[in-house]
């Protein structure tokens, strides 16, 4: 290492001149001229950075230049600190550690699945359906821990510190990125104890003489839309029962109260079970899908990489819930 003057100097001497001074500098030189202290001498330093001696000599000059003070004096046989270089290599090589030492701590984020996923899901598809995959998630990464939170209001990710949320129907927030997990199909449906009563509507006309169960946070209020022979139309439900919760909406159809709008993630095992009868075969409710949204595309987190991979293994094309829920009445 570079020999030291040894001068005894107070520490306020190093703030007066951070602090008191412009300095405008490369922060790529530092490790440079660190390396030459260390080293002792330009021949090691260019040995130790792979690079040439004249290279080194010009970029310590550079940092110099840049401080606008002298750091170390030469001669044709060794290195020497001055009285400012002393301070500045005190400081810079604790700064440079600090620096290596956040370095480490944040690797084990980009390349380590462990630290806690907080999740946000919608409360059915959630409950239903995420809820029973996490613990082959977490089996796959034991280290890992998951805070799950259902709710069918969206949430604000950023502001709540959310990784990662599953959200249905058209996305509003452009700011968010997003990847599509798979469609979301939505059947109308009713009990056969309630069409034996009121008899199978044909149309919408007929339709609306029938108690329809709402939903309260659908995205498109309260006016249901179809496609019908190549046009989209518009249909007002009207009925005496309105919940925020789509198993309720689900328990009221069973129950034989009226005729429902809901996804076939909830109601496909009924409709093959006879329980649930689909109507209107000819009014095309809209498609939908579901999608994992989180907010950084750039520098993602592992756990937040390796969620969405699962999630698209569970739910994508060729998954079970495919061929379970979103293909099994087509």
């Amino acid at each position: 290492m570079i020999g030291s003057q040894k001068r005894h100097i107070k520490e306020k001497v190093c703030f007066l001149l951070v602090d008191n001074k412009m300095i405008d500098i490369d922060y790529s030189l530092i490790p440079i001229f660190i390396t030459v202290v260390e080293q002792g001498s330009l021949t090691k330093a260019a040995d130790t950075l792979h690079m040439t001696k004249s290279a080194v000599s010009k970029k310590l000059m550079a940092f110099e230049t840049q401080t606008g003070i002298r750091l170390i004096t030469r001669s044709t046989r060794h290195l020497q600190l001055t009285e400012a270089g002393e301070i500045y290599y005190s400081w810079l090589k604790k700064a440079h550690e600090t620096i290596n030492d956040g370095r480490e701590a944040i690797a084990r984020y980009a390349d380590t699945v462990d630290g806690i996923l907080k999740i946000s899901a919608p409360m059915i598809f959630g409950t239903l359906h995420l809820n029973k995959l996490l613990p082959e998630f977490l089996k796959r990464w034991p280290q890992l821990r998951t805070e799950i939170i259902f709710d069918d209001k969206l949430v604000d990710l950023i502001g709540e510190g959310f990784d990662i949320a599953i959200r249905i129907g058209e996305l509003q927030d452009s700011s968010l990125i997003s990847r599509t997990l798979s469609p979301c199909r939505s059947v109308l449906c009713a009990s056969p104890a309630w069409l034996e009563e009121r008899g199978i509507p044909k149309n919408l006309q007929e339709l609306a003489e029938h108690n329809c169960l709402l939903y309260s946070y659908f995205q498109a209020g309260q006016t249901w839309s179809f496609t019908h022979l190549g046009e989209k139309v518009r249909f007002t439900p009207k009925g005496n029962f309105r919940a925020n919760n789509s198993l309720s909406l689900h328990q009221a159809a069973l129950q034989g109260l009226g005729v429902c709008q809901l996804p076939q993630f909830i109601v496909a095992p009924d409709i093959l079970a006879g329980r649930l009868i689909p109507l209107l075969p000819d009014y095309h409710l809209p498609l939908h899908h579901i999608y994992a949204v989180y907010p950084d595309k750039e520098f993602l987190p592992k756990k937040v990489s390796a969620f969405l991979d699962f999630l698209q293994e569970k739910f994508y094309k060729s998954s079970d819930y495919q061929n379970d829920y979103e293909r099994v009445l087509y």
